[in-house]
């Protein structure tokens, strides 16, 4: 039992820290892959208002603030600050002439990031049917004018778009519409997202090592807290099991003594002794009641433990109900109840002794609470895993809301009727633990007035094949 808490405890632990790495994880992952994309869109726009510029285009207003956003994200997300070397005379002459072209230019130098961003995008100018005007670019172009993205920023102005390259790579493709007739009909720049994505997967490998690695010291920490932590309860757990256990071994011995006392008493007493007679058979009745509640709570004891010795082996029911209904039977005709056995058959694996148990027990019911004049029927019905034992009555049935209950341990719905039957409330509680340690299931199913039905489902076991006949040899 404790172990497989220690493993559910394992598990949650485990299930709370996975949760939490893939909040972190897939966070980080975001984030990383959301700033490549705002610097690369960044980038293309403070690319494409350079090329304005450049042509002494028109710039187009959604450009206007290329120039200060990308200022804006160099300042404030590129995370070490570059300081550039002191200028030489002629290099601060040349940018300070590069920079009166336009006053509204951030007067910034560039860093090493800035070009490498920069440098990474390809110029495409494109006349009015699309097609590529010249090369202004050092290296060759990764790929030929995109024309739905041409035709859509002649549509609409301008076009942002990732598309996907005939190798597989991805880029970022930014096209604009020019508006002068004696240069390009729109610009296309691209950039390649080849860098990133091999960054973003690296960083995804790694992310998933680390996790690997944080899960597998999480579920080592957690298995060890578990086991401290239910460590003194299971220590109190098995010292009680051992107590219970020597309890209704040591119970059993003077309990025989009491019932052979007062069976000899009984036989030495004059027959007109009437109140001594009835006081020894309430002692002889006190010492079966007690005799099966040490014989139940050992049971109980061992199925805790997992100490219970099962020997499982291929049952037919046709066969073992036949018999328990004979058995009962004779008990139900003294109380004016019809004990019956409906249609039955099937093959099922389990412990003989314990399944006979486990229906008696449910018979033993049925017979307390069903009144004189009610009937009792037995049943088994096979299914495609499993076979279904039934145990119906017309008694007085049980009410919903003790229905939940009535597997509970010394449960029982009407206590003082319970203790009028020597019924301690045990009975159900071992046969749903022998059901389960049989692979089995038990229900009960009851309707007031009605009757109860317990249905007992075990595991189907094959069906046995037929003994070959010997083959005939002519003599």
């Amino acid at each position: 039992m404790f172990s497989g808490l220690r493993l559910r405890l394992t598990l949650l632990y485990a299930l709370a820290a996975l949760v939490f790495v893939l909040l972190i994880g897939s966070g980080a992952y975001l984030l990383v892959a959301r700033y490549f994309s705002n610097v690369t869109d960044l980038a293309l726009r403070h690319k494409m208002a350079h090329e304005f510029h450049a042509l002494g285009a028109p710039l187009p207003p959604d450009l206007e603030h290329a120039d200060r956003d990308w200022s804006i994200i160099r300042r404030e997300v590129v995370a070490i600050p570059f300081v550039p070397p002191e200028p030489t005379r002629e290099r601060r002459e040349r940018e300070e002439t590069a920079y009166e072209e336009d006053d509204e230019r951030p007067r910034s130098l560039t860093t090493p990031v800035d070009a490498a961003e920069l440098a990474a995008i390809a110029v495409l100018p494109l006349d009015a049917s699309g097609r590529l005007l010249f090369n202004p670019n050092n290296l060759d172009l990764p790929l030929n004018p995109d024309q739905e993205a041409f035709q859509t920023a002649l549509a609409q102005g301008s076009d942002l778009r990732t598309i996907t390259l005939d190798d597989g790579r991805r880029a970022r493709l930014l096209t604009y519409r020019l508006t002068r007739s004696d240069g390009p009909a729109a610009l296309q720049l691209v950039r390649e997202l080849s860098d990133q994505d091999q960054v973003l997967n690296q960083l995804f490998v790694g992310l998933i090592t680390l996790g690997t690695f944080s899960m597998a010291l999480v579920g080592a920490t957690s298995w060890w807290l578990a086991g401290r932590a239910l460590r003194p309860a299971q220590e109190a757990w098995e010292r009680q099991q051992r107590f219970i256990a020597s309890a209704s071994h040591e119970l059993r011995a003077p309990l025989t003594l009491i019932r052979a006392s007062a069976e000899v008493a009984l036989r030495d007493l004059p027959p007109d002794e009437s109140d001594q007679r009835a006081l020894l058979h309430d002692v002889l009745a006190e010492s079966d009641h007690m005799r099966r509640l040490v014989d139940d709570l050992l049971t109980l004891t061992r199925l805790d433990s997992g100490q219970l010795t099962l020997t499982k082996e291929t049952i037919d029911l046709t066969a073992l109900l036949a018999s328990i209904q004979r058995q009962a039977a004779r008990l139900g005709e003294q109380r004016g109840v019809a004990v019956e056995l409906a249609d039955v058959g099937g093959l099922v694996q389990a412990d003989t002794e314990r399944l006979q148990q486990v229906v008696l027990i449910a018979l033993d019911n049925a017979l307390r609470y069903t009144p004189a004049g009610g009937r009792i029927t037995l049943a088994a019905t096979p299914t495609e895993r499993t076979v279904q034992i039934r145990v119906a009555d017309t008694g007085c049935g049980i009410a919903p809301e003790h229905l939940p209950h009535i597997f509970e341990r010394f449960y029982r719905a009407d206590p003082a009727r319970g203790r009028e039957n020597s019924n301690a409330g045990l009975g159900l509680s071992i046969a749903k633990g022998l059901v389960e340690a049989m692979g089995g299931r038990i229900a009960v199913e009851s309707t007031v007035g009605v009757g109860t039905t317990v249905v007992i489902s075990l595991p189907r076991a094959p069906d046995r094949k037929p003994a070959e006949s010997p083959e005939h040899i002519p003599g």
